[in-house]
């Protein structure tokens, strides 16, 4: 559009018409801002995803230590870590004692992974176990670890991680595909009308500048440059307004996607509940106390773990007894378990324990009796949403201890059992989802009692919730019994990876899913989601920067409350759409019609900048709406519009089409007044287009009543006023004239309501 408009200045200059050569170069001014706009728009910022790699790297070359670049080494390299550095490749750990690595980021577990020394170096790479592998993106908690260097940069997990992130692309929206398809359209159409309408003349006997003329003007009018416009400037509207209700788009075209979203796939913990364990009941075995068991819990945690549930104890445990740690066995997947070891008193060594109930229970000296009476106790504190641990010790003589970890012979102390409570409002959101149509599934890491628990209190599948562990979504996928799906409400026992596997599943079978993820082994699921979520409080850079939405407040209320408003903003973009369709049509239709009749140019230049100062603003600011009741409704179609939408449209533009022939025959009168006959159809296609905003808009926004008053009052400015309608080759209308006008817009506003109505009625039904 904007060489275009340039292409027609010069040829105005050419022919000497400076005026109008003005109009288009002043024409050109907004296009040029919304260009820099855009460009602004697309810029992807990816330095979150490099934020966790280190920049230098100590190396062993030679014999000889030295800090070098990481982007430097290269497989063989012998590099050394020190205590809190990330690992700077990926690389089989050689060397090192009590090693322990964060790798939150990969996996997305907060414990500490234990690490150790590959005791056979020539095995090969494919046989090591993980527990020897130091991983780019981790970082090293305890110890100095000596690695050689196996893949560097993007060949690392965290580089394929990162590169599926910056080079994922993400399919165009219905809407997209079907405003190109429409604008293709147009802009074939507006060329033949162009070529056309430039022959005729010629052949008429207008001149080869006239014909021409008469097809640049025309082309003016017929490119369809507004839809992109209002579409990008509706996209900004959603943004600002989806970050006033704590969610912050990064893909604007997601505001036309969340408003269909039929399944929402949710984290737990944070999510729907607060994510703070507070400790609410404390079990004890017989011979033990409370003080006992907090005791024993508390040797068995660590303040710089990051596990909220060590937090949780040692929030309740002021003091720790002060005895000399002489090793720590994490908390793993495989263990479910930690312990620690202590100098005691007398000459012995204390071991405490704290795990899983049924890994402690497996270690501890218990009849099976009493195994099955404790994890009885276990399930009603599970079956209430309590996270329940148990604790356990042992003690032996010092030189007894021979370094490792005992394996059995520990007393069991008892129980523990966390409370996390849900998050206000979270209840009557996704009762809203539900009344809405949209399937909410909850995937957590938690038992399937203490998950169904927590669903129940939510109202996640009512009061009997169909609960899957992550072994049994396996399981069910591989055997191809994916229509299951559509009535799981819990996803139990899930691990990270598990999630990108569910968003697949659920999209086969005809699903917009949206789905909620932290840690960077969430990247795939986000991306391959219709809408990615990610956590603004907990979640790390690289699930933020992947994401389609972020939210600052990590709750679920405001994912339903952004649909809600995701809906809407589609909906007034779509009445927005047929405005600019119910104009376009006529304005077009009408200014090929009367040149190719042999009249003279229905529109010159300036009128067409005239007309597009009223029709831009209508379609940028008269439907900005907010929804009158606060529900939530869903879209149920996509694209643009549905075939009785298309026919209203039709209906409106052809009549008022006929409506502005009928004006400029009329106004051409016995004398062939040309300028009269230009008044009145420009008049009529002014009136048409308020008629048209006060029928899609219904007069609910100040915005729609000002373009309204602004474009009434520019017919009166521009054409009653004999000075300034001289200049436009306009003269003022008798009052004859402004009431078939307003027949005009009586007629049209009766049929263009009707458009409103089957756009409402596109929405899911309201609770």
């Amino acid at each position: 559009m904007i060489w275009f408009l340039l292409v027609t200045s010069g040829l105005f200059v050419a022919i000497g018409d400076r005026m109008e050569a003005v109009i288009m170069l002043a024409a050109i001014l907004p296009l040029l801002g919304m260009d820099v706009f855009l460009h602004q728009r697309t810029q992807a910022s990816t330095t979150g995803l490099r934020s966790r790699l280190t920049d230098f790297a100590v190396v062993v070359r030679g014999g000889a230590e030295s800090k070098v670049p990481a982007v430097s080494l290269v497989p063989g390299d012998l590099v050394l870590v020190a205590p809190g550095e990330p690992f700077p490749a990926d690389g089989i750990i050689v060397g090192g004692d009590g090693l322990q690595a964060d790798e939150a980021a990969l996996t997305g577990e907060a414990f500490p992974v234990r690490k150790r020394p590959l005791t056979d170096p020539e095995a090969a790479q494919a046989t090591v176990d993980g527990a020897h592998w130091g991983f780019a993106g981790s970082r090293l908690l305890t110890g100095t670890a000596h690695i050689r260097v196996v893949f560097t940069g993007p060949e690392t997990l965290y580089g394929e991680i990162v590169r599926s992130a910056v080079e994922g692309s993400h399919g165009r929206t219905p809407l997209q595909l079907a405003i190109g398809q429409l604008v293709k359209i147009l802009v074939i159409a507006s060329a033949i009308l162009c070529v056309a309408l430039a022959w005729i003349r010629v052949r008429q006997g207008f001149g080869i500048v006239d014909g021409l003329l008469s097809a640049v003007t025309l082309a003016v009018a017929a490119i369809p440059e507004e839809f992109p416009v209002v579409f990008t400037f509706f996209l900004g509207v959603g943004v600002y307004r989806l970050a006033r209700r704590q969610a912050l788009v990064r893909r604007g075209v997601v505001v036309e996607n969340i408003g269909r979203i039929t399944c929402i796939c949710s984290d737990k913990t944070g999510t729907l509940t607060e994510g703070v364990l507070s400790l609410q009941h404390v079990v004890p075995a017989s011979g033990h106390n409370e003080q006992d068991v907090m005791a024993l819990a508390a040797l068995a945690s660590r303040a710089d773990s990051g596990d909220p549930l060590d937090a949780a104890i040692l929030d309740r445990v002021p003091s720790a007894p002060d005895k000399r740690r002489l090793a720590t066995y994490p908390f793993t997947e495989d263990r479910l378990r930690e312990a620690a070891v202590f100098d005691d008193d007398a000459g012995q060594v204390l071991i405490a324990v704290k795990g899983a109930p049924e890994t402690i229970l497996g270690l501890c000296h218990l009849t099976e009796a009493e195994r099955r009476d404790w994890m009885a106790r276990v399930g009603e504190f599970a079956g209430t949403a309590h996270k329940v641990i148990a604790c356990a010790e042992l003690r032996m003589a010092t030189d007894r201890w021979l370094g490792g970890e005992p394996e059995r012979g520990y007393g069991f102390a008892g129980l523990l059992a966390f409370e996390d409570p849900v998050r206000d409002g979270v209840a009557d959101a996704v009762r809203m989802a539900g009344e809405a149509g949209i399937h909410v599934i909850m995937v957590t890491g938690d038992h399937p009692a203490t998950a169904a628990a927590v669903a129940v209190e939510l109202g996640i599948g009512g009061k009997r919730p169909i609960v899957l562990d992550g072994d049994e979504l396996d399981r069910l996928l591989a055997e191809g019994d994916g229509e299951r799906l559509q009535s799981v409400d819990v996803i139990a026992r899930a691990v990270p990876s598990q999630k990108l596997t569910l968003v697949k599943a659920l999209q086969a079978r005809g699903e917009i899913v949206a789905v909620t993820g932290d840690g960077v082994n969430d990247v795939p699921a986000l991306q391959a989601a219709d809408i990615g979520i990610a956590m603004g409080e907990r979640g790390t850079r690289s699930a933020r920067e992947v994401a389609s939405i972020v939210l600052l407040d990590d709750n679920f209320r405001t994912i339903v409350n952004a649909i809600s408003e995701g809906g809407q903003l589609y909906r007034n973009l779509r009445l927005s759409f047929a405005y600019l369709l119910m104009i376009h049509f006529p304005l077009v239709l009408s200014a090929a019609i009367i040149p190719l009749a042999g009249y003279p140019l229905l529109l010159l230049p300036i009128h067409i900048v005239w007309l597009e100062l009223i029709i831009h603003p209508t379609a940028l600011l008269a439907f900005q709406e907010v929804s009158a009741d606060g529900s939530l409704r869903r879209t149920r179609e996509a694209g643009f519009f549905g075939g009785r939408q298309w026919l209203i449209i039709g209906v409106v533009s052809l009549l008022l089409t006929l409506l502005m022939l009928v004006g400029y025959d009329v106004g051409l009168g016995e004398y062939h007044d040309v300028d009269h006959a230009r008044s009145l159809a420009v008049v009529v296609l002014v009136f048409g287009s308020v008629g048209i905003t006060a029928a899609l808009s219904g007069l609910r926004t100040r915005a729609a009543c000002w373009v309204i008053i602004v474009s009434l009052a520019s017919l009166v400015l521009f054409v009653q006023v004999p000075q300034i309608g001289r200049l436009l080759n306009l003269t003022p209308l008798h009052l004859d004239d402004w009431l078939m006008a307003v027949f005009a817009t009586l007629a049209v506003t009766s049929i263009a309501w009707l458009m409103r109505m089957r756009v409402a009625e596109s929405a899911a039904p309201r609770h």
